[in-house]
This record gives structure tokens, C-alpha cells and sequence, in this order.
């Protein structure tokens, strides 16, 4: 895979298919950035469920949060690193032991964040795995929502397209 760029096709499939995602890194100051992507994403369909041991055993909004990913008790599709790019390397090999018996086929790495070593490892174990991007920056930009800004998302045009041939 190459990590540099990513199909919209691909990120689209991930996004349209996960239903709950585990947070590693969330938190439960509102000023935080995963604050505000669990929010969002909450929004948008999706289950999330914080990781982060400082809060373990509270709630985040609205969702008991846990110390690690070892310690959720439900199933999880999609583990989203909200950590250094050091850190991701441990999370990732303890994505790779869960992920069988949790359900879980995606790794997302948050922007900034990319370790080549551990995404090897972990498309060797078969999960797919993003890193550099941000799950509510690209669901928003695939629907359409970036353009209510004034940004070009690259998804809309007003201009037809031409077709091949």
C-alpha cells in the first residue's frame, strides 16, 4: 500500500463500512482535537468509544471510557491512533492481537501520525491502515461538507466531467 496517497474509493469503503470506533488518545477536554472528532463522529453514525487511562472509568460524552484497548468489552471495527507516531507501534501490535476476536479491520492513524514499520505489521495481519489523515477532515471532505466552508474539497465540481473514452 502506499501510504503516501489514498484512493477516495478506499477511504470511502472504510468510512461507509465502520460502525464503532475505539479512540486511543481521546479526551475528555472539549478543547481537544479528538474531543472534537469524537463529537463529530458521533454525529455521523458512528460508535465511539474512548481509550485513554486517565479517564478510564468515566465518561466521555457519553461513553464509558477504558484504560486500554484490551479492556473494552465490545466489538470494535476500527482502532483510531490519537497518539505519537512512537506510541502507534505498541497500539497497532496490540490492535493486531485483538483484532480477531473484537471484529476489528482498520487502523487509522490521526494526521501526524505514521509508523511504516507498524502498519507492515500490521497489513501482514491483514487490517488495512491509513496514517496522516484524519477520519472527520476525510468524511466530511467525501460528503461534501468541506465545501459548506468555502474549501474545495476536490469531491464537487461545477464543472462536468469529461469522460474517458
Amino acid at each position: 500500500m502506499n501510504h503516501d496517497r489514498y484512493p477516495d474509493s478506499l477511504i470511502r469503503d472504510i468510512l461507509d463500512r465502520v460502525k464503532t470506533v475505539a479512540m486511543v488518545g481521546a479526551s475528555s477536554n472539549w478543547n481537544r482535537p479528538s474531543y472534537f472528532v469524537m463529537k463529530y463522529l458521533q454525529t455521523k453514525r458512528f460508535r465511539v468509544i474512548p481509550v485513554n487511562p486517565r479517564d478510564a472509568g468515566q465518561e466521555i460524552l457519553g461513553e464509558p471510557a477504558y484504560a486500554s484497548l484490551s479492556d473494552i468489552p465490545d466489538r470494535f471495527d476500527m482502532v483510531d491512533i490519537f497518539r505519537n507516531s512512537e506510541a502507534a507501534g505498541a497500539i497497532a501490535d496490540e490492535t493486531i492481537a485483538l483484532a480477531a476476536d473484537k471484529g476489528i479491520s482498520v487502523i487509522w492513524m490521526q494526521l501526524t501520525v505514521r509508523n511504516d514499520a507498524a502498519a507492515a505489521r500490521a497489513e501482514a495481519a491483514g487490517l488495512a491502515v491509513i496514517m496522516n489523515r484524519c477520519p472527520k477532515i476525510e468524511y466530511g471532505r467525501l460528503h461534501g461538507e468541506l465545501g459548506w466552508s468555502g474549501m474545495n474539497s476536490g469531491v464537487i465540481s461545477s464543472k462536468r466531467r469529461r469522460l474517458a473514452g
